[in-house]
């Protein structure tokens, strides 16, 4: 019996978010399970590409995920009242859009998300 099919999220660690996130992700993606990787507002890490230390842990985990779990679909997730990046919502879909062209060039062959959380936890694929 394998372990099933894996999807992998890079999500904010505010707890709110994970249940809307890993439900959408089963529904949307017919996948078993969802890998989370959490940062407090990973958004901005990963837009701001600086933080070698966030950045290498968050690769290390996603690495984990497609290797061992053969996930196929990386999600990155911004949310409403983020504690750890207290911008606007419109700073925050900037800061996606950038987050995923940074995952882009990682090069690791995997269908990219980006997925905003409004302030009732729906979940919105903006790209």
């Amino acid at each position: 019996m394998g372990h099933g099919t894996f999807a992998t999220a890079i999500n904010c660690m505010d707890g709110r978010t994970q249940l809307p996130v890993i439900d959408y992700l089963k529904r949307r993606l017919g996948v078993d399970h969802v890998d989370m990787i959490t940062e407090a507002g990973p958004v901005r890490a990963l837009s701001e590409n600086r933080d070698g230390d966030v950045l290498d842990s968050i690769r290390r985990r996603v690495l984990v995920s497609t290797g061992k779990h053969r996930s196929r679909h990386l999600a990155v997730v911004a949310h409403h009242d983020c504690a750890g990046n207290p911008v606007s919502e419109a700073e925050q879909l900037r800061q996606l859009a950038r987050a995923l062209e940074v995952l882009a060039a990682w090069g690791l062959g995997v269908e990219l998300m980006g997925l905003w959380l409004d302030g009732d936890w729906r979940v919105t694929e903006v790209r």
